[in-house]
């Protein structure tokens, strides 16, 4: 039987991300929850930057429509 993916994201560079944080132990659960979580925020991030795109008569997403998008979208995450 094949093994479902629980995430996008792969787990083992988010538990590399979380010991990072100056942790030696990082349970599996841990790294699949951060994962997702990560994975809800840019959506979001790519969500307001498909709009900024549209507004700007683009097709293209780009850098700054992703960073503009992260600043308007950083103070309900922070």
């Amino acid at each position: 039987m094949e093994k479902r993916r629980k995430t996008i994201l792969p787990i083992a560079p988010v538990d590399r991300l979380i010991r990072k944080a100056n942790i030696e132990r990082v349970s599996e659960s841990a790294a699949i929850s951060l994962a997702k979580i990560l994975e809800e925020i840019g959506l979001e991030i790519s969500k307001v930057a498909i709009e900024l795109t549209k507004h700007a008569n683009r097709k293209t997403v780009n850098e700054d429509d992703i960073k503009l998008a992260y600043k308007q979208l950083k103070r309900n995450f922070f």
